[in-house]
């Protein structure tokens, strides 16, 4: 078990995953306690050994995240070459799975309506709201059009009064 000292020799692989793969690998053989133990060692020792040459790979291809490649090359310089084909066939079982995970999480799927449903409520909806900006824009148009109506007739207004003022100024002026 690992112990809290904070040393990376002490990190182990959980007992319970090693005795669940010891299992499922040989059903039928019984495995010592002592051998169960290196098995953890081993697959720990093993792991810090992949990690710690695909970060050298990784540092000098100046980059800051190990990416399965580099991993794949680590196999490849320490020598576990005939592993590589097994290795890539896990990894793209691994994309595969984590893709239909995030299909399956999608707000999109999770909804249960089909993908045209969904289309044809988009389109309603943006029909309904071009249609909705056209009335406004008219309604718009109308208050200018009635306020330009209101100010020639007002400037009408204004313009007779001044001609009806001058003209009674005048009738004014002739009765003197």
């Amino acid at each position: 078990m690992a112990s809290s000292s904070g040393n990376d020799d002490d990190l182990t692989i959980p007992r319970a995953a090693i005795n669940k793969m010891i299992k499922e690998t040989l059903p039928n053989v019984r495995v010592a306690n002592d051998a169960r133990e290196l098995v953890v060692n081993c697959c720990t020792e093993f792991i810090h050994l992949i990690s710690s040459e695909a970060n050298e790979i990784c540092n000098k291809s100046d980059k800051k995240t190990i990416s399965p490649e580099h991993v794949i090359n680590a196999l490849e310089s320490l020598g576990f070459g005939s592993y590589i084909t097994e290795v890539k066939d896990v990894l793209a079982e691994c994309k595969t799975v984590a893709l239909k995970r995030r299909k399956a999480s999608s707000r999109l799927e999770n909804l249960g309506i089909p993908e045209e449903e969904l289309l044809r409520q988009q389109q309603e909806l943006f029909a309904k709201a071009r249609q909705q900006q056209a009335e406004l824009a008219q309604q718009e148009w109308l208050q200018m059009q009635q306020a330009a109506q209101q100010a020639q007739m007002a400037a009408a207004s204004a313009s007779a009064a001044q001609q009806a003022g001058s003209s009674q100024d005048e009738d004014d002026d002739d009765d003197m």
